[in-house]
């Protein structure tokens, strides 16, 4: 698919398990080459959304389509061409890397196998482990046997379950480097996260709460919509002049950042006048432009 065309157009996705409704009626639009940022919470309906897209979960209501297939009707098309990497380490920790992606290459029933694996092997440098066994390797070696694996059938669209999680600083900036070339080179990513660093290497994303898809857009785009006003605070005894913040009315949300205080508020003027008697020695105040991070707090707050 060429760049800008809807690999992802999905309108009034739900599903429910009993009384529970996991994701509630969600429209979503993804790009081709483009990598868009799932935001939420534990529990927000990130994964089960994921596995609604590519077939492993069916829609109890919804409609729309994955790659140009019916999201309900056609999940064994959409199997073939989608690449899914769940939350979890799930492969063979008995089987070396090289033999992990020999059996996923023959369950897609890849051709030219072995020259295949030996070019995925090459790609995303594992030629020097390829002999390891799995269950040997760090977080940040497993989560890149679990991207070659989920690009052996050679997707165009790879959903990826907090693919971050539990992985060093320096294996997650070379992770998002890899999903940058790859992205360069035309495939699709829908990426769950709950890094805020990683929300903004993004060129779109949508933020879900209890179901519900609360905002999407540009980093820009979600900062600007939540609207909201803050204020940055410095000085001693930041945790006492939060708890008296909270308290006050006008003040929607006081969060520490490092050695200062993110005072926000959807009403500016309102804002002002709840912190003009703490604006005083010994504390320092500014007010900033509000980012990301303050957004989703917002939103998250709002939410509950």
């Amino acid at each position: 698919m060429k760049n800008g065309e809807h690999v992802v157009e999905v309108r009034g996705m739900t599903k429910r398990f009993g009384e529970i409704t996991a994701v509630d009626h969600v429209n979503l639009t993804v790009r081709a080459g483009e990598i868009f940022g799932f935001l939420g919470s534990n529990g927000s309906g990130k994964t089960t959304f994921l596995r609604m897209l590519c077939g492993l979960l069916r829609a109890d209501e919804g409609s729309g389509q994955v790659l140009g297939h019916d999201v309900t009707a056609e999940s064994a098309a959409i199997k073939r061409e989608v690449g899914y990497m769940t939350q979890r380490f799930s492969f063979w920790e008995d089987l070396s890397i090289e033999e992990n992606l020999d059996f996923v290459a023959r369950m897609y029933g890849v051709k030219k196998r072995r020259q295949t694996v030996r070019q995925s092997v090459e790609e995303l440098g594992l030629a020097e482990r390829k002999k390891q066994l799995a269950g040997q390797l760090s977080g940040g070696w497993k989560q890149r046997l679990a991207l070659a694996a989920c690009l052996i059938h050679r997707p165009k669209l790879l959903l990826l379950d907090e693919p971050t999680a539990g992985v060093d600083p320096k294996a997650r900036r070379d992770f998002w480097e890899e999903i940058h070339q790859l992205a360069a080179q035309g495939l699709t990513f829908l990426i769950t996260t709950h890094y805020m660093d990683e929300a903004e290497r993004c060129q779109r994303l949508a933020y879900i709460s209890k179901g519900k898809l609360l905002a999407d857009g540009t980093v820009d785009e979600v900062v600007s919509r939540v609207g909201l006003t803050t204020w940055e605070v410095q000085g001693p005894d930041l945790a006492h002049l939060a708890e008296e913040l909270r308290k006050t009315p006008g003040v929607q949300q006081a969060v520490a950042f490092g050695n200062s205080l993110h005072v926000s508020s959807t009403d500016a003027a309102e804002l002002e006048r709840a912190i003009a008697p703490f604006r005083r020695e010994p504390y320092e105040w500014h007010q900033i432009e509000s980012g990301l991070e303050d957004a989703f707090i917002s939103l998250m707050e709002h939410s509950a």
